[in-house]
């Protein structure tokens, strides 16, 4: 089918600013269903204009547009905070060109995935379904640090201005050194204010809260394909997005109406069979451009091609390297398993004495204060306290010398499936394996830690990480999560520790579907850094971001029958 473009078409907003979109029609006349884009990153790229010629040859009406304040549309570019009217303006004037049959749907990954939901929430009349892809959480739940992480400042920068700024440029391994955090601006040689105004945010309030989207599930009556990868480093929206729609959506057919794609892809998605070191099969690449067709063949043109008749859960399961249909996430045949942590008090490294099991820890604190402490001089009577230390290991937390999270230096891509060995070198990461696996095992689901743990600090961190150990002593990140002290009981309600106190905390280690291998290990890392990913927690209680001052903390970590720290994993039956 010819297809015609028409640049810089100028669409009114309500507020009368004017945005700039290139369209994409077939170039035969009568009216056609819409696909509307609207990015942050300029419209004119290679991708974009190739998607661009793919929707209007198959009879689509493509709209990308610059969002305001980018690119040639008119305003200011602040954030997500004019996203969900412009969205909906946007859709409205598209449904009621002549060319147009009223019936448009949203694309997009990334900002153009969040905006969508933030542009859902208006309920625009005329918007039928939905693609996201990798998209963002609400704020604090990919980094529920209170500010933002050293990685977002590199994404501000480079959406700085009209243009796309030259990320490339910039010492960015210096500029995450530079403290206080709220400065770090300066380093790059550019001042940034939004980024000084988060904080002045740094726990969920109003000012937030007016740009999330994920505790309203129920007033989005619209089918969505959610895509995203293992590897994403904003993953957790999109199960968190799946579980949301297919319980709280509107209406019971909205309910049903919901798919969720996962493959072994970064945040940049189905480019490459490769990742790190690790290469997925040709299997993990697919026709992604004529899923999304499908999906908007049927939802916007009425065609009957059975892509609702087939399970509405298409996840790749690493490890097996294999694709798999499931009807739900996470899945109802799961086995929730607890593997808890043992030590004989010198997990340190991965020298040490940590292993992980299924078997809880029978050492109760009486027990413990009968055993001989040798950290500690002998005393006639131990408080409770002293004796759970008997079966606890114990680190220094020193955030002038963090743990390295290994990542690109830039926000294109944070970690991936990296090998962790030398890392686990460092007495400051408490690390615990299973034995050598007898059989495989499936992990698939998302996964949660249970730590028992105190500090000699007023506020710090803890991080954990799970692996797979391969018999050639590779080890692969597969995911990981962490808490900061002060917002143990949510990001509304942030209050100091009392040091030495001993406090249970909830980590949410996102998702993975992965198969342990016959002969691997199952393991975990403690530590309370993970740097540059999380900015380092200066354990002072200050206020977040605006305080150079640093200090060392003394952190033990508990796993005795009273405090049973452990890590849920979702075990998956294997058939024969």
């Amino acid at each position: 089918m010819e297809i015609q473009i028409f640049r810089d078409v100028r669409i009114p907003m309500r507020d009368g600013i004017a945005l700039s979109a290139d369209i994409y029609r077939p170039k035969q006349d009568g009216r056609h269903p819409a696909i509307v884009v609207r990015t942050p990153y300029g419209k004119t790229s290679k991708e974009i204009h190739a998607n661009g010629c793919y929707f209007a040859e198959h009879g689509y009406a493509y709209i990308v547009m610059d969002v305001r304040g980018r690119g040639d549309s008119d305003g200011e570019f602040v954030p997500y905070r004019n996203e969900a009217q412009d969205g909906h303006d946007s859709i409205e004037w598209v449904a009621a060109q002549p060319w147009c049959t009223g019936d448009v749907g949203t694309m997009g990954g990334s900002y153009l995935a969040r905006i969508q939901w933030l542009t859902a929430l208006t309920q625009p009349p005329h918007l039928r379904a939905m693609i996201c892809i990798v998209s963002p959480s609400d704020p604090f739940v990919e980094w529920p640090t209170g500010i933002p992480i050293p990685f977002h400042l590199c994404w501000l920068y480079m959406t700085s201005g009209r243009i796309m700024q030259n990320v490339d440029v910039v010492d960015w391994e210096s500029v995450y050194q530079h403290l206080p955090l709220v400065t770090m601006d300066e380093a790059t040689g550019r001042r940034i204010e939004h980024w000084r105004t988060e904080f002045e945010h740094p726990y969920l309030d109003d000012w937030w809260k007016q740009i999330c989207y994920q505790s309203s599930f129920h007033k989005i009556d619209l089918p969505v394909l959610h895509i995203s990868g293992w590897y994403d480093d904003e993953q957790v929206g999109t199960p968190l997005n799946f579980i949301g729609m297919t319980h709280h959506a509107a209406t019971e057919k909205t309910r049903n109406s919901q798919k969720l794609l996962m493959g072994p892809w970064p945040h940049q998605i189905n480019r490459s069979t490769k990742l790190g070191e690790l290469d997925f099969g040709p299997d993990s690449l697919i026709d992604l451009r004529g899923y999304q067709l499908r999906w908007f063949d049927y939802w916007l043109k009425e065609k009957q091609n059975g892509i609702m008749d087939e399970p509405p859960v298409r996840i790749f399961v690493m490890g097996d390297n294999k694709w798999r249909g499931e009807h739900e996430w996470p899945l109802a045949r799961t086995v929730w398993t607890k593997y808890y942590i043992h030590s004989l008090g010198h997990a340190n490294s991965r020298f040490g004495d940590g292993w992980l099991s299924v078997e809880q820890p029978n050492t109760a604190l009486a027990d413990a204060d009968t055993q001989p402490d040798l950290a500690k001089p002998a005393s006639p009577r131990r408080t409770d306290q002293e004796a759970a230390e008997a079966a606890s290991d114990r680190y220094l937390y020193d955030p002038s010398r963090p743990v390295p999270f290994i990542s690109d230096m830039t926000s294109a891509q944070i970690g991936g499936p990296d090998d962790y060995s030398a890392i686990e070198r460092r007495d400051d990461v408490l690390v615990y394996s299973t034995p050598p696996l007898a059989e495989d095992v499936e992990v698939t689901g998302p996964i949660r830690m249970e730590l028992y743990a105190a500090s000699s600090a007023k506020d710090t961190d803890f991080m954990v990480k799970l692996l797979d150990v391969w018999p050639n002593g590779f080890a692969q990140r597969l995911t990981d999560g962490m808490v900061r002290a002060r917002f143990r009981e949510g990001m509304e309600h942030p209050s100091l520790i009392e040091p030495g106190r001993i406090y249970k905390y909830e980590i949410d280690c996102w998702n993975t579907s992965h198969v342990f291998k016959k002969g691997h290990q199952i393991r975990i890392e403690i530590a309370s850094s993970a740097f540059p990913k999380y900015d380092r927690n200066p354990n002072t209680g200050a206020p977040l971001g605006k305080a150079s001052e640093m200090i060392v903390a003394e952190q033990t970590i508990y796993h005795c029958k009273e405090y049973p720290s452990a890590i849920l994993l979702p075990i998956i039956p294997r058939g024969n």
